[in-house]
């Protein structure tokens, strides 16, 4: 991680979006902070962390934002989605019904964000395998179809976390690079458009074929 006084190139605001009690701050404090709290509280209104990375000998700072999945707080959404490159939609792979209004944060998202932001489908708490009311194949088969790139993590025992924010980092960056923008405020703007653009990386419960795979570093 970079100190506070070293040179940021990039920064990239990311948003977490998908229903209440999904683990989208549990995801949030593993990958800002590392940590985990088994007594995590509702998100209230908005928060963000930062996290400096290293990709491509370049320092990016995430700028990752978090809100309540609570209908109640819906007004804040387009202040919330404007300028925003990166988003994680999560549901719980327990909850049908969190997989089930996917569609409906989908398209909250690209009526007010960006129309080329990266999107990655997040399936959380893979951990609880036996509680399992979401199928891999189900997820995978919508990310597909809505040209997302699609993970299952575990914010409990830290899997995919990483590789979740290091693939939509690194896809940003990737854009930005071949359109050799600068680190200013009015880059955070419009990404260029990915034609066909369309990778699955694959998590521990899943089997993805090769020429669908892709590693997030």
């Amino acid at each position: 991680m970079a100190g506070s006084g070293e040179k940021v190139d990039y920064v990239f605001k990311v948003v977490l979006i998908g229903d209440s009690a999904v683990g989208k701050s549990q995801i949030l404090a593993r990958f800002a902070r590392n940590e985990f709290s088994l007594d995590s509280k509702a998100t209230i209104g908005v928060e963000f962390q930062t996290r400096t990375l290293v990709i491509d000998h370049r320092s990016v700072k995430a700028q990752i934002w978090d809100t309540a999945g609570q209908e109640r707080y819906r007004a804040v959404t387009s202040a919330y989605y404007r300028g925003a490159l990166g988003a994680l939609l999560v549901y719980d792979i327990t909850r049908r019904q969190s997989f089930d209004h996917i569609p409906r944060w989908l398209d909250e998202l690209r009526a007010h964000a960006d129309k080329n932001i990266v999107i990655m489908l997040v399936g959380n708490k893979s951990d609880l395998e036996e509680e399992r009311a979401v199928s891999t194949e189900d997820a995978k088969e919508f990310a597909e179809k809505e040209n997302l790139f699609f993970l299952e993590t575990s914010a409990l025992q830290a899997t995919n976390v990483e590789s979740a924010f290091q693939t939509v980092l690194t896809e940003i960056f990737k854009i930005h690079s071949k359109k050799n923008m600068v680190s200013e405020p009015k880059s955070n703007g419009a990404a260029p458009a990915m034609p066909g653009k369309k990778v699955l990386v694959a998590g521990p419960a899943q089997e993805i074929p090769k020429s669908k795979c892709c590693s997030a570093m």
